[in-house]
């Protein structure tokens, strides 16, 4: 007895442990599927990943060249499927509940997908909803829907009316009705304050107006414009056109100083643009006859491009007003002046400057007359000597 029953007992356990394993795998489930890319063809290495909702458990598999993925020895359970394409999650499935014997069939179908956003998104931009895109919807998908559709109608208004005003105020300017203008893109800057084109433009409808005021009511003006330009370059400080014309604004204001500093900024911005801009204020300068600072914005516009030709012809017109003449009628004119005109000549031999331009170098290589001369007097001794005759 004592020997049978030492040998059952192993035969038991051995029958156990036998049994254990296959109750196991008996309970654990596979997930099974196919991806479909945006283009309607399988899609090879999208990663599949698999997380465990009711017990943490996490689990992934890629696709192979078929698009296909599989993944068994599951424990049976609630799971979220996803599909990452490149580190990106392009769709996921929740609430799977894996079970015994075959595989559960998850399909990621990415053109599908694809097609249902963009009529989504033509329904929200159109406002009209099919009737079944609302059938396939949730709640949740529709509430979201319903949002985006006010949001874009919010937006379409906004764009409207920022738009008419831009329009409106361009045409004003144009016109030169600068209060209009100054309406205009104040409502512009109103409706959107991060529109720099808006900004800017106000600007110059500010110093327009101020152009045909005097007094405090210029001064108000330039002001305000000067406010306008700071907003403008704050939004779009690497802009070198608007330091351009900010300083030509400034000018206006006979705020000379700061019109330079402006305008150093726009040549440091746009370097082959810096003879311009230097020319730009020099010519202004020349309007407003302040002759000597003109004179400097064209040389610094010379220094900084001496392929500019109006810059040269203009700085040797300066440079002339400050020429001597000897007391035998010379003229002696300061280092730099015929090089000038000659420059100009060399780069526009037929240019609007170019008979000033030969003229002002035969001035310089002959004399000034310094005695003066009756010409009655040349005059009557002409006629005397042909009566002699």
């Amino acid at each position: 007895m004592l020997s049978i029953q030492s040998l059952a007992r192993p035969v038991a356990l051995a029958a156990a442990a036998l049994l254990t394993p296959i109750l196991a795998l008996a309970q654990t489930g596979a997930i099974a599927g196919k991806v479909t890319g945006p283009d309607g063809a399988p899609l090879k290495d999208a990663m599949i990943k698999i997380e465990r909702t009711d017990i943490k458990g996490n689990y992934k598999v890629k696709t192979n060249k078929k698009g296909e993925y599989f993944h068994a020895g599951l424990p049976l359970g609630q799971y979220n499927v996803m599909c990452e394409i490149e580190g990106r999650m392009a769709d996921r499935v929740q609430g799977v509940r894996t079970r015994l014997g075959d595989p559960v069939e998850i399909n990621f179908d990415l053109k599908q997908q694809a097609d249902k956003q963009a009529a989504m998104q033509k329904a929200a931009e159109t406002g009209q909803l099919t009737q079944e895109m609302s059938r396939e919807m949730s709640a949740e998908q529709k509430q979201a829907l319903e949002k985006q559709m006010k949001e874009r109608a919010a937006a379409m208004a906004k764009n409207k009316e920022l738009n008419d005003a831009f329009n409106n105020g361009m045409a004003a300017m144009q016109a030169k009705q600068w209060d209009v203008a100054v309406q205009n893109f104040e409502k512009g800057s109103t409706v959107d304050p991060k529109q720099h084109v808006i900004w800017a433009n106000l600007a110059e409808s500010y110093f327009g107006l101020g152009t045909t005021k005097t007094g405090p009511e210029q001064e108000a003006a330039f002001a305000k414009g000067t406010e306008a330009w700071g907003k403008a370059i704050e939004l779009k400080p690497d802009d070198a056109a608007y330091h351009n014309n900010f300083a030509l604004s400034l000018v206006k204001a006979k705020k000379f100083k700061e019109a330079e500093e402006e305008l150093v900024k726009a040549a440091a911005l746009d370097p082959p643009k810096a003879g311009t801009y230097f020319y730009n204020l020099g010519a202004v300068l020349t309007n407003l006859g302040q002759l000597e600072p003109a004179g400097q914005a064209f040389k610094r516009a010379v220094d900084a491009d001496p392929n500019h030709a109006d810059a040269q012809y203009q700085y040797g017109v300066y440079l002339v007003s400050k020429a001597q003449t000897t007391a035998d009628g010379k003229v002696v004119p300061p280092e730099g002046t015929r090089e000038a005109f000659q420059k100009y000549l060399e780069l526009k031999p037929t240019g609007p400057f170019a008979d000033s331009a030969k003229g002002m170098l035969s001035t310089l290589e002959g004399a000034v007359q310094t005695q003066y001369v009756n010409p009655d007097a040349q005059k009557a001794g002409a006629k005397k000597k042909s009566t002699k005759k």
